[in-house]
């Protein structure tokens, strides 16, 4: 079952050098789960200053500039992991560096049939960039990986 892993923290509580720390634990963390098959996705964001919300009431379209609410913590990014079950969900969950400073929710992901499978990335996409022929498999239907020859 694939789980969503949304980190929440406050923006402001890490230094610069926590920062780059925590992305880099989180790189490598990224880079383990991947080798057990069981990472999808992970996702950094920007701070809450850079937040553009949009609401659709009706035929009308408002945005501003900045997150929709004001809270104490703030989603900072997210992972997107397999895992068999709650209790697996939990123990990855535990040990995203993130977590350290803030909160990690869990969510299980809706399966919704149609929708597309990673994007459009491709063995001609990545020829196209790497200049290489490349092999790309799809695994448990959201994770891409690529060899080249």
């Amino acid at each position: 079952m694939k789980y969503a892993m949304l980190i929440y923290k406050d923006e402001t509580a890490l230094s610069e050098k926590q920062c780059e720390e925590c992305y880099r634990d989180s790189t490598q963390y990224a880079q383990e789960l991947n080798s057990e098959g069981k990472y999808l996705s992970a996702v950094p964001l920007h701070p809450t200053a850079t937040a553009t919300s949009v609401r659709v009431r009706g035929d009308k379209r408002m945005v501003t500039d900045g997150p929709f609410a004001e809270t104490r913590e703030q989603l900072g990014g997210f992972f997107l992991v397999e895992a068999k079950d709650l209790d697996e969900a939990i123990d990855i969950a535990a040990r995203i560096p993130g977590g350290r400073w803030g909160t990690v929710e869990i969510r299980p992901v809706v399966d919704v049939a149609g929708l597309p499978v990673t994007g459009a990335i491709t063995g001609d996409t990545i020829s196209a960039a790497t200049g290489a022929s490349t092999e790309v498999t799809v695994a448990k239907g959201a994770v891409i990986r690529g060899a080249a020859n």
